[in-house]
């Protein structure tokens, strides 16, 4: 990712551009278009990911109503086809694609929080838990079929997981024990894992996240974000 001046950034009905990168949908599938450089080691990353949705929920939730900060589960259940140039790499599995808009910082209104995504044998369980500013808390749980119908479920009790390298809190919601299987990303104020837990009775993979806005706002780790997330000129 390459944060970009406002000149980069374009968007009609159905594109969105940032840079040489951009999204388009045509009606049934999504195509995201890479042209970027990795980072800290500098390699090219270049490729198409497409998700492919087996349905398109209509209904957005409200997370924190003092800033408007919402979250949108546009496809719960998808398949992702994955074709990269730059690494030579090609899959396809499970996916998922959603969108959060608000109309300030996220750390002004969050102290943290926990997000997971598994996907179970009628469609994927998400769940959604976050610390307010105000000292009030959020906790969402459901299930969508491949049809994108949702129903709600109880929230199960939280689970401790172990911290990451950085130190960054983990939990999730289990009705059994849960671990993390395996850390895709440690960074100071965020990690993405593979943590496995029970839900409704059964047990379940999860893709799992948690942020602590309390790291972001740090003016240390301020200081180093441009070092992940490069800011071009164009």
């Amino acid at each position: 990712m390459t944060e970009r001046p406002r000149g980069a950034v374009g968007r009609t009905s159905d594109t969105f551009a940032v840079g040489p990168s951009h999204l388009s949908w045509d009606g049934t599938s999504l195509a995201i278009r890479l042209d970027e450089i990795a980072l800290p080691i500098p390699r090219r990353i270049r490729g198409t990911v497409r998700v492919v949705p087996t349905a398109i929920t209509s209904q957005a939730f409200t997370l924190n109503p003092t800033f408007n900060h919402q979250w949108w589960p546009i496809a719960p259940c998808a398949r992702v086809h994955v074709a990269l140039e730059h690494p030579q790499l090609r899959w396809q599995g499970d996916g998922y694609f959603d969108m959060n808009r608000g109309d300030g910082p996220l750390e002004q209104g969050f102290v943290d929080w926990q997000w997971a995504r598994g996907v179970m044998q009628d469609g994927a369980a998400i769940l959604y838990e976050a610390q307010r500013r105000d000292g009030s808390r959020m906790d969402l749980a459901m299930m969508f079929d491949p049809d994108g119908r949702m129903q709600t479920f109880a929230p199960p009790p939280l689970v401790g997981l172990n911290r990451t390298g950085w130190r960054v809190g983990r939990s999730v919601r289990s009705e059994d024990t849960a671990r993390v299987l395996k850390t895709l990303e440690d960074a100071p104020f965020y990690s993405r894992s593979v943590v496995s837990a029970q839900l409704l009775g059964r047990p379940i993979t999860l893709m799992h996240e948690s942020l602590s806005l309390d790291r972001f706002r740090m003016p240390v780790v301020q200081a180093m974000l441009p070092f992940r997330m490069p800011r071009a000129r164009l």
